[in-house]
């Protein structure tokens, strides 16, 4: 869960939130934010993603993303170049997700090669 506090008087969807209160944000939506992405809600390996939230913002920035971008770029070259026919066993919409978690994800993602 990630916590912080307003630091002035801000507005959010019509709703003042004055400074010194606490604040509980739901990240795990933030980069579904149909304004800021187009389609947000569909998974698409080529979207541009400037702008996203998934390592942070600011002062609050993941140190580890740069390496955490090199070992998926790693693993999912490496994978594809080992098992060339790798694609989904069931329908796309079949693969179950773990949603309103600190970190969506699915559940079980059926393959066969």
């Amino acid at each position: 869960m990630v916590l912080r506090v307003a630091t002035e008087d801000i507005e959010v969807g019509g709703v003042v939130i004055p400074a010194g209160e606490g604040i509980v944000p739901l990240t795990v939506s933030a980069d579904r934010d149909h304004p800021q992405f187009a389609d947000a809600d569909r998974f698409d390996l080529h979207r541009q993603t400037q702008g996203h939230l998934a390592f942070g913002y600011g002062v609050h920035q993941c140190v580890g993303q740069a390496l955490a971008r090199i070992e998926l770029q790693v693993i999912f070259r490496t994978l594809l170049r080992r098992l060339p026919g790798l694609r989904l066993a069931v329908d796309p919409g079949e693969v179950p997700f773990r949603l309103y978690s600190q970190v969506n994800s699915v559940v079980t993602l059926p393959v066969t090669w």
